[in-house]
């Protein structure tokens, strides 16, 4: 008889089971993703990587030309994703010239012992989720005083913006950022922080290689954890957040292994934080299991981005994928595709569904919308964190001012595509095995 599969402590109840509420329970004001930041040892070519990889533009710097002796800091922008790589400069740099380390440092909370030890045993990894919030000391406030890990306590920049942390999961924070002067979103307003935050300095784009694949806005993030249950109820106390979905190793596993998930999201559903934890007793390790072992403990494991044309967006990263860009997971087999008609033959074109089986597309529904979607391999040295691409369709609705726009999170996350995606997983994790040799020995 099998070994029956366990969670690690997890009371899911699975997506069939589920019943999706907004009880609007944010503890403050959440307005919506701004940034991710990944530590790094070299933001440079990191930064330089990315933007070739997902057409995303160089949009700031804080380095040595701009003053900063802490650290190197290089944003990348398409629409309304922002990334920035940052990694430490020598201590000794601001020393010799009588200043402390973090002196010049753009970013506060930067610290070179943390950054280092987090490089050291993550590799390149996300170190901060940024929010954009109405109020970044409130935030804090309400979150501490609810359980939350404190990391940093607010910090004023240059009397346009306020930053402050506390622990996400693992060594990964929740950086809140507010606005006090400026009307940051407003095309018209050449000051700093309009455009990211005070002391980066915008980089022309006329010194930047001009890159633009369809990439809109970050949907959401995924992280690995060693249990569901605690991660969950820390994040709920501490940021009000509604459960938005849920999947159980019956809904997204395959016959070797499995896991357990859960969506947490904030009153406008703008921010999306989806939690896993590995589940045991499967033929194979769960791939949460793999990463966190591979990882040195819990992190980001994957970010979706938003694609206003995934068919274009694909196209000009699989030209990058063998000249420094990020290669792909192994595509379902053709059967899924010969199925694909059936199941959304109404919403896409016979054009529309060659592409998807060309480029490799996985295509999912719910009630409400579709969802394009495919994912890339780890793009770093560890089989760690990786990309995924996805593009909504349906879900629009008019406004008050007879606007249209599309429903949050219009198409689900793939649930149908899960099975699909773990066997690609399990395929590549083969991949990474080491090779057995047999010594030849001579009779």
């Amino acid at each position: 008889m099998g070994k029956e599969i366990e969670s690690s402590g997890s009371n899911s109840v699975g997506s069939s089971k589920f019943v999706r509420t907004n009880p609007m329970s944010d503890r403050f004001k959440v307005k919506r993703f701004h940034h991710v930041e990944f530590w790094c040892s070299d933001a440079t070519n990191v930064a330089r990587r990315f933007s070739w990889a997902l057409g995303m533009q160089l949009a700031a710097k804080s380095d040595l030309s701009t003053g900063n002796m802490a650290h190197a800091s290089y944003l990348i922008r398409s629409g309304e994703c922002n990334f920035l790589f940052t990694a430490p400069y020598s201590p000794s740099i601001a020393q010799a010239e009588n200043l402390s380390p973090a002196a010049t440092a753009s970013i506060p909370t930067f610290d070179h012992a943390i950054c280092r030890a987090f490089v050291a045993s993550h590799g390149l990894a996300a170190r901060a989720i940024s929010v954009e919030v109405e109020d970044a000391e409130t935030a804090f406030s309400i979150s501490v005083s609810h359980g939350a890990k404190p990391s940093s306590p607010p910090t004023v920049l240059d009397n346009q913006a306020v930053l402050a942390e506390v622990f996400l999961f693992g060594d990964v924070v929740l950086r809140y950022i507010s606005f006090k002067k400026f009307d940051h979103e407003s095309p018209n307003d050449d000051e700093t922080c309009n455009w990211f935050l005070p002391r980066f300095e915008k980089i022309e784009d006329t010194l930047s290689y001009p890159l633009d694949y369809g990439i809109c806005r970050l949907d959401h993030l995924v992280g690995s954890v060693p249990e569901l249950g605690p991660a969950v109820s820390y994040l709920k106390e501490v940021t009000g957040f509604h459960e938005f979905a849920e999947f159980t190793t019956e809904d997204v596993g395959t016959l070797e292994s499995g896991l357990n998930s859960l969506v947490l999201g904030s009153n406008n559903e703008m921010v999306l934080l989806v939690i896993c934890e590995p589940v045991f007793g499967t033929k194979r390790r769960s791939q949460i299991q793999t990463f966190l072992e591979h990882n040195d403990g819990e992190e980001v494991q994957h970010l979706a981005l938003v694609s206003e044309d995934i068919f274009k967006t694909l196209r000009e990263m699989k030209k990058r994928s063998g000249v420094g860009g990020f290669e792909f997971m192994p595509p379902p087999p053709p059967t899924y595709y010969k199925n694909l008609k059936k199941r959304a033959g109404d919403v896409l074109s016979n054009v529309q569904i060659k592409e998807c089986e060309e480029l490799g597309v996985l295509v999912d529904r719910d009630d409400q919308g579709t969802l394009l979607q495919i994912f890339t391999k780890p793009f770093g040295d560890r089989p760690t964190t990786f990309i995924e691409i996805i593009q909504r369709i349906g879900c629009m609705i008019e406004d008050d001012t007879g606007k249209m726009y599309q429903k949050g999170r219009c198409g689900g996350f793939g649930k149908g595509n899960f099975s699909e995606l773990f066997k690609s997983v399990e395929e590549y994790e083969k991949s990474l095995e080491p090779k057995k040799t047999t010594e030849c020995v001579a009779a």
